[in-house]
């Protein structure tokens, strides 16, 4: 059974090592889609209750599910019985919510992270993209769309490769 000096940190940690189902280099709390935690003692004969709160990137995310379950399942390894997740967009996730280690997990999975910024963002950012590969500024957009909604694609004109961007979302 675990100790009732269970706390948020401790959970925390633990939802470190739930890796997200589409780009398996960053978790799920690296990305900032982890936007609340609450951890209910109980007594020695009542295990603690945990409760993760969930933000998307986007409403259409179809890994939605799949994270919900993946943050049970972390959890019931861990020992903890009472586990509930919630999904809600009451906070409205950005790419700003990216911790610097998930940045450079995007880039270690060949994706060019996002950019930080501050109050209106321009998108015309995505035109200067530096490649994920050799971190060339000679790259070009060749579309604003990629093969998910938060990615565009791009192309180095040094190393010679074609790569994705992670969109910028305010």
């Amino acid at each position: 059974m675990l100790s009732v000096n269970l706390n948020k940190d401790q959970i925390q940690a633990w939802l470190e090592e739930v890796m997200d189902p589409e780009i398996p280099t960053i978790s799920i709390v690296d990305l900032g889609i982890v936007t609340g935690i609450r951890v209910e003692q109980h007594s020695e004969d009542h295990p603690a209750s945990v409760w993760v709160e969930l933000t998307p990137t986007f409403s259409g995310c179809p890994a939605l599910k799949i994270m919900e379950q993946l943050v049970k399942d972390k959890l019931i390894e861990k020992g903890i019985a009472h586990i509930d997740v919630n999904t809600n967009f009451k906070t409205q996730w950005n790419t700003n919510m990216i911790s610097e280690k998930g940045l450079a997990a995007l880039q270690k999975h060949g994706l060019a992270p996002p950019p930080r910024f501050e109050g209106y963002l321009e998108l015309d950012v995505l035109s200067d993209t530096p490649c994920p590969y050799c971190g060339s500024r000679n790259t070009e957009m060749k579309t604003p769309f990629g093969p998910t909604l938060c990615r565009s694609m791009h192309y180095c004109k040094n190393c010679l490769n074609a790569f994705e961007g992670f969109k910028p979302v305010g």
